[in-house]
């Protein structure tokens, strides 16, 4: 990556090797990092990476507006429809399993 590259996680924790971070961010390798997600959760108040001035965290909760749990429970609902009459999912991943 380049020194002013910011690295950013929403996704998973453990993809992440949180010690190659924090050593990259320390030592310049990359410029920032804004993360959402760590390899444990919660992170603890004294985990090295939040210590960091160029380390921006928060808690893992992006989706926790009404209006997105609204809309992800009517998702889930429909998906199990679909499934239960024999239909494909909406969000389906691995389509290959169907087949």
């Amino acid at each position: 990556m380049k020194k002013s590259a910011i690295f950013i996680n929403a996704g998973r924790g453990p993809v992440v090797d949180e010690q190659a971070l924090y050593d990259a961010l320390k030592n310049g390798e990359i410029a920032a990092a804004g993360l959402d997600v760590f390899e444990k959760e919660p992170i603890s108040a004294d985990h090295p990476l939040l210590a960091l001035p160029n380390v921006t965290a928060i808690p893992h909760i992006g989706s926790a507006s009404t209006e997105t749990r609204t809309t992800m429970i009517k998702l889930c609902g429909a998906n199990v429809k679909a499934v239960l009459t024999g239909d494909s999912p909406k969000t389906i991943v691995n389509k290959e399993v169907l087949q």
